[in-house]
């Protein structure tokens, strides 16, 4: 082992006995060596590949290293996934992997060393002894992850293929998509934010059904599959409650891992695509709201406090919720009338395929009731917030 491997063993033993003289020391040795920028990068690389093996992805790994250190640790990990990934033809390379390169902005946009690159980059006040460090606390972090589930291959092991499946999600379809939620979050009139999500609703309940109902033809055969959504701080709790509700309406389901700051929902192609975007554009209309609601005063002239806030946004949570249920029950009515069939046995089916996805990837799963702070001004303005989201064109 050389010595710039033994000082980085060093640190990162100093980080987890958390002995701050030690690391300083590690670090501080570490940086007057000429091998410093090959060897941490070279240790970062291996760290990274070791958690494609585990289960983590891109977007995981950013995510982690953002909410356990901070906003430089988080681009920093985004530099070195974009060089771990050179490895790597993109042909062996999962679809969803490169969108979420392309989300956290993953590129290797530097030349030579990456240490004077990342200490230019960041400016005046950026010595090489805080990048060196900075680097070590990533690795640290990175060295110290529990394996996740699998939900997809890693790189190298993927084949891209043609999509054959006539209910397949084109990517032009996700693009009106997002486009109408989009206009539907930015305009600041309900009845224009209604048109727009119930033209986006009606695309992917289209695209939902059609999938069910071929999958329950000879031939079908998609299996559930897995997505992860960040769940960010603050109030993440209503926030993973929400995320439940709009997942269980669309026969997904949801665990949340809160120390970990994301969810892995479970379900369908086309459904949790819709998950996806519909809990995204929920939460923008949630906090548009709650801006314009929390920013009042009490009475007694006190700003109203995170109590406030808390209950708002489980209050918005739970009358989504009930919105959606009784909507998705009258699209699956109007759907079956409309083709004369019965689709409810064809929809139960695929959610308890869904389930058994969920005792397969999850064996040991425990259930938590949930608790929340109380304030009624709140609760009874989060609901009203909610009576006038947009949900699509099951709101009618």
């Amino acid at each position: 082992m050389s010595k710039a491997n033994e000082l980085i063993g060093t640190a990162l033993e100093a980080l987890a006995q958390e002995d701050q003289a030690a690391f300083d020391s590690a670090a501080a040795f570490l940086a007057d060596r000429d091998d410093a920028d090959r060897v941490l990068v070279e240790a970062a690389t291996r760290a990274i590949s070791a958690l494609w093996r585990d289960g983590w992805q891109p977007a995981d790994v950013v995510r982690i290293a953002a909410r356990r250190l901070t906003g430089w640790h988080g681009r920093a990990a985004a530099d070195l996934i974009a060089w771990e990934m050179r490895a790597y033809p993109p042909a062996a390379v999962d679809e969803r992997w490169r969108e979420q390169l392309a989300g956290v902005e993953a590129s290797v946009w530097w030349t030579g060393g990456y240490l004077a690159a990342r200490q230019a980059r960041d400016g005046a006040g950026a010595g090489r002894l805080v990048t060196v460090s900075g680097v070590l606390e990533l690795l640290g972090v990175l060295t110290g992850l529990p394996r996740l589930e699998v939900l997809g291959p890693p790189p190298g092991a993927a084949r891209r293929t043609v999509r054959a499946r006539p209910h397949a999600v084109s990517e032009k379809t996700l693009t009106r998509v997002r486009a109408l939620l989009a206009k539907a979050e930015s305009t600041a009139y309900e009845a224009e934010a209604q048109t727009f999500t119930s033209a986006a609703q009606s695309l992917m309940a289209k695209y939902s059904i059609d999938a069910a109902m071929l999958e329950a033809q000879p031939g079908g055969g998609e299996a559930p599959a897995g997505i992860r959504v960040g769940i960010d701080a603050p109030y993440e709790q209503p926030k993973a409650v929400l995320l439940n509700l709009v997942a269980e309406a669309n026969r997904c389901r949801v665990i949340w891992s809160q120390e970990l700051g994301f969810a892995t929902v479970l379900g369908f192609g086309a459904d949790l695509s819709w998950v996806e975007m519909l809990f995204t554009s929920l939460l923008v209309q949630a906090q548009t709201a709650l801006v314009n609601t929390g920013t009042k005063k009490h009475g007694s002239g006190r700003s109203r406090n995170k109590t406030f806030r808390q209950s708002f946004l489980s209050a918005f949570a739970s009358r989504i919720g009930e919105r959606l249920a009784e909507a998705t029950a009258e699209a699956v009515a109007q759907e079956s009338a409309g083709r004369g069939a019965d689709l409810v046995p064809v929809l139960a089916a695929r959610e308890q395929e869904v389930e058994q996805a969920v005792e397969r990837m999850f064996p040991h799963l425990v259930s938590h009731a949930v608790r929340t702070s109380w304030d009624r001004e709140g609760w009874v303005a989060g609901r009203t917030a909610a009576d006038r989201a947009s949900l699509g064109a099951r709101d009618r």
